[in-house]
């Protein structure tokens, strides 16, 4: 009953709704995994055309889905190791240091998308010759900018 009447007077204060809403989603958890899925890639695809940051963003939480953000962590930073130049490198560092900082992405969330690209690196590389390189830099640079902490960037694995 106590947890009821809390979560009550916090859904009714604006703000506090808000940000339940942005932690938790109201609707995007009835979605599909797959679906999901499909919907971040086609999100990043797009802002890879566009360079629209604030579209982007406003698509990622048009899906109510704040935990599963770290799929788009995930999907991002593996669009990198896959590119041949440094635009899609730029602009997913761009991407990603917009979301963090507009609160859109959390702590953890990041973590997460990190630390699986961490986990399959290796079946990455075997794809992705140069992968171990490119991951280094990027999160070197990710570190640089304030994304990710410094333990999660001494995490990163090199060949």
């Amino acid at each position: 009953r106590a947890a009821l009447d809390r979560a009550t007077v916090l859904l009714s204060v604006t703000k506090g709704g808000k940000r339940i809403d942005n932690m938790w989603g109201s609707g995007g958890g009835q979605q599909s995994v797959k679906h999901l899925v499909k919907e971040i890639d086609m999100l990043l695809k797009e802002y890879l055309l566009s360079g629209d940051v604030l579209e982007a963003e406003r698509c990622l939480q048009e899906l109510e889905v704040p935990h599963f953000h770290h799929e788009l962590v995930y999907e991002a930073i593996v669009m990198v190791l896959e590119s041949t130049g440094d635009k899609t490198f730029k602009m997913i560092l761009d991407l990603l240091k917009s979301l963090w900082r507009s609160s859109v992405i959390t702590m953890d969330q990041m973590k997460r998308g990190y630390e699986r690209v961490y986990r399959e690196i290796p079946d990455i590389n075997l794809d992705v010759p140069h992968s171990y390189s490119v991951l280094e830099r990027f999160v070197e640079e990710c570190f640089q900018a304030g994304i990710i902490s410094k333990p999660l960037r001494d995490l990163c694995p090199s060949r």
